[in-house]
């Protein structure tokens, strides 16, 4: 993929859609692949408004990005950059790295026109946004969520907010199944009054979005419960604030 087919792509793809100030909202979580139970969830006269990483481990990651493009298309829905959204995309871009074997299946899974359209859509992913006193993100909160709207990562390097939007707060150890150890102390940081909706981080214990409030009152819902990996696919209704 060369950079002038990925700004080819970017032109062509439809704007991204506007949030209608009383839109009654759907909130999905991680997808990761499993297109089945993307499908069913985006089957709502609700504007949708996915968490990131639609793609790897599932077995469709395909059929759900074309599904999400084409609600992008119908001006029906959007999704925030994930840290697999990021990492496809710079796979796509032909930039240096080392795919592990869910980002390989994914990649053979695009015809050329679906990665192209995959490098364009997730380039310009906005990596958080805010509502009012909702926060939307991937991975976790930063301060500077509540002031700056997301400008798009592209295939960047993350840093600062993108890093805390697409990681959350790696500890910097790495646990017994192999995964980075992510702390949450970034929920005490959420001003009373204020949700911050997110996935990457699969807390829950009994199957259902988990909450959990912070020292100054805010409170997080953790919506990865597991799709793709074993689990299944959860989703928040939101009304109008």
């Amino acid at each position: 993929m060369t950079h002038a087919h990925a700004a080819e792509a970017t032109a062509a793809a439809p704007p991204l859609p506007a949030i209608p100030r009383d839109a009654r909202l759907r909130i999905v979580g991680d997808v990761h692949g499993d297109d089945a139970a993307f499908a069913y969830a985006v089957a709502t006269d609700r504007f949708v408004i996915q968490l990131g990483d639609l793609t790897d481990y599932g077995p469709h990651s395909a059929g759900v990005l074309a599904r999400m493009f084409a609600l992008i298309a119908a001006g029906r829905g959007l999704f925030l950059l994930g840290n697999h959204d990021h990492r496809l995309a710079r796979l796509l871009a032909g930039q240096k790295l080392t795919p592990g074997p869910e980002l390989v299946r994914t990649h053979a899974q695009l015809d050329p026109a679906l990665a192209a359209r995959a490098l364009a859509e997730i380039s310009r992913a906005p990596a958080w946004l805010r509502l009012g006193r909702r926060v939307f993100v991937h991975g976790g909160f930063h301060t500077e969520m509540l002031v700056d709207a997301a400008p798009a990562l592209g295939v960047r390097r993350a840093e600062g907010p993108f890093a805390r939007a697409l990681f959350g707060e790696p500890t910097g150890r790495t646990q017994a199944d192999g995964y980075p150890e992510r702390s949450l102390r970034w929920v005490d940081r959420i001003p009373a009054g204020v949700t911050v909706y997110c996935g990457h981080d699969r807390r829950s214990l009994d199957g259902r979005p988990w909450l959990r409030r912070g020292a100054l009152g805010g409170t997080a819902l953790f919506l990865d419960t597991g799709a793709g990996k074993g689990g299944h696919l959860s989703w928040v209704d939101l009304d109008p604030e």
